[in-house]
């Protein structure tokens, strides 16, 4: 999962883009890029591995001018943690275009065939550097010096042809402005935003979420369609156009319940307004099938189950407790790059409060179980603080299969839902008691924000892929995203260079 973000501006982007990327840090931790272009039509670009405050100082934001950019924040798929894999990318041939994408492609061996083909040279292990390839493959066929919008359109009709898997992308093409385009089920979400300037000109911007709009004080205009193109001139013309071939909106519903910031709008539900109705739901089920519980606290574990953990207390009329004081400083304990460093950051992480459990049946409520590693630590955690029996609540169902989408979920051996009963998994984490949401009652919090949303990306609980990939698929992201193998990416990483810096491409 990334965060992506493009202006169209009347005056310089670079610190709205720079905002932008801070907000949406939570999307990504493991490095931040920006490129913007100059009245001169030339590039500049800032990249490097770490946390965006890290990357850009202020020199740095003096050398990015220009009225239009585009700024990426990477949680890299495959546990590779190069430099050289920092997004934006850049090819100078058609035109100049630059590049970032948040997703997954799941067929990009078969792509990078093509871009040999092609005569096009990719450097990185990113699906992301191919994915510039075949669209400067794709605008490469246009005959006129100056792309028309239809010029613009058509190429990228013949990317959606070639790529599979789910992308919202954002590139900037020299003489022309701002391309943006989400995959054909909008699996990656994408927003639109605009604002109109004191002399009357309006600005636009494109962003994984709503709340970067709303940090530069740009209005949710909507978001962008499954399938749809954006193309914003360099002249701050906006056209759309939907380019793929039957497109219909099927989201992924782990964007509700742990990767958006609750202040996001994302597809028309309000993220908050869903995790709340996933606390209602969690707390019906605990009233209705798990009455023996006697529950003397709840206590979420922090930060994304908390919206849900108030409701569940408010539903049950029992206390809510914030039981875990979180050290913010530290990343996402799932995507970490091996067992051993997991484990280690769950304790560097949270610290209990031992008041709050000392003699309570505590219900402990998280967003999701994926690996287990965290979850059976945090519950060892309350037993050390003086809980007396210790519920563990999730608010998602079973996660049983890899996402393959562009969230870095292991394969299924290594979930510790995948083919262990309610009672195994319970036994493994060493709760009293263990309550999964139902795949129902989650997709339910979602359409009652917004009954237009009826279908969605479910594949981690289900095994069923909106975009199915090919047989051997399964085999190759296990040698990739393997424990064994992140320890193995993560050492040839270690010895590359942390930063790019190219001000003038």
């Amino acid at each position: 999962m990334c965060g992506v973000v493009g202006i169209v501006g009347a005056s310089p982007v670079n610190l709205p883009l720079y905002n932008s990327l801070q907000v949406l840090q939570h999307r990504g931790q493991d490095a931040a890029g920006i490129v913007t272009v100059d009245e001169d039509d030339n590039f500049h670009q800032r990249k490097a591995n770490g946390m965006v405050t890290e990357v850009f100082q202020q020199r740095h934001m003096l050398r990015l001018k220009g009225n239009i950019g585009i700024g990426h924040s990477r949680y890299p798929t495959a546990g590779s943690s190069s430099a050289a894999e920092a997004q934006p990318f850049y090819v100078n041939s058609p035109y100049g275009i630059a590049l970032a994408h948040n997703g997954n492609l799941i067929n990009s061996k078969e792509l990078k065939e093509k871009c040999k083909k092609a005569h096009r040279h990719v450097n990185t292990q990113s699906d992301s550097e191919i994915l510039l390839n075949i669209l400067a493959w794709k605008i490469s066929n246009i005959e006129h010096d100056v792309p028309t919008e239809d010029d613009i359109f058509n190429a990228v009709s013949g990317v959606y042809e070639e790529i599979r898997g789910g992308y919202a992308v954002v590139s900037l093409v020299l003489g022309v402005g701002l391309i943006a385009f989400r995959d054909p089920c909008g699996i990656r979400p994408m927003v639109l935003g605009s604002k109109t300037t004191e002399d009357g000109k309006v600005e636009y911007m494109v962003a994984s979420e709503s709340v970067a709009l709303d940090v530069s004080g740009f209005k949710l205009e909507r978001d962008v369609k499954p399938g749809e193109c954006l193309l914003i001139t360099k002249e701050g013309k906006l056209f759309s156009k939907i380019c793929a071939k039957n497109p219909t909106l099927q989201s992924c519903i782990f964007e509700y319940v742990y990767f958006a910031r609750p202040d996001s709008i994302i597809d028309g539900a309000s993220v908050y307004a869903t995790r709340v109705r996933m606390g209602t739901k969690l707390a019906q089920q605990i009233q209705n099938e798990h009455k023996d519980l006697k529950i003397d606290v709840v206590i979420p574990i922090p930060d994304t189950s908390v919206d849900i953990a108030v409701q569940i207390a408010r539903t049950l009329g029992v206390p809510y407790r914030q039981g875990f004081v979180k050290n913010r400083y530290i990343g996402r304990t799932f995507i970490m790059p091996g067992q051993k460093q997991r484990k280690k950051s769950v304790r560097n992480k949270l610290n209990p409060i031992p008041a709050e459990f000392l003699g309570k049946n505590v219900l402990l409520v998280d967003d999701s179980i994926v690996r287990g590693t965290t979850s059976l630590q945090i519950v060892q955690m309350a037993r050390e603080a003086g809980a007396k029996q210790v519920f563990f609540a999730s608010a998602s169902p079973e996660i049983c299969y890899p996402n393959i989408y562009g969230i870095d979920m292991p394969t299924s051996k290594e979930l510790i839902a995948y083919g262990r009963s309610n009672e195994e998994i319970c036994k493994e984490i060493s709760a009293d008691a263990l309550i999964y949401q139902k795949i129902e009652d989650l997709e339910a919090s979602v359409t009652e924000e917004n009954p237009e949303l009826t279908k969605f990306e479910t594949s981690i609980f289900t095994g069923k892929y909106v975009v199915p990939p090919a047989d051997d698929y399964f085999d190759n992201i296990e040698k990739q995203r393997s424990d064994d193998a992140k320890a193995d990416k993560a050492w040839k990483d270690s010895s590359d260079a942390d930063e790019l810096d190219i001000f003038n491409i």
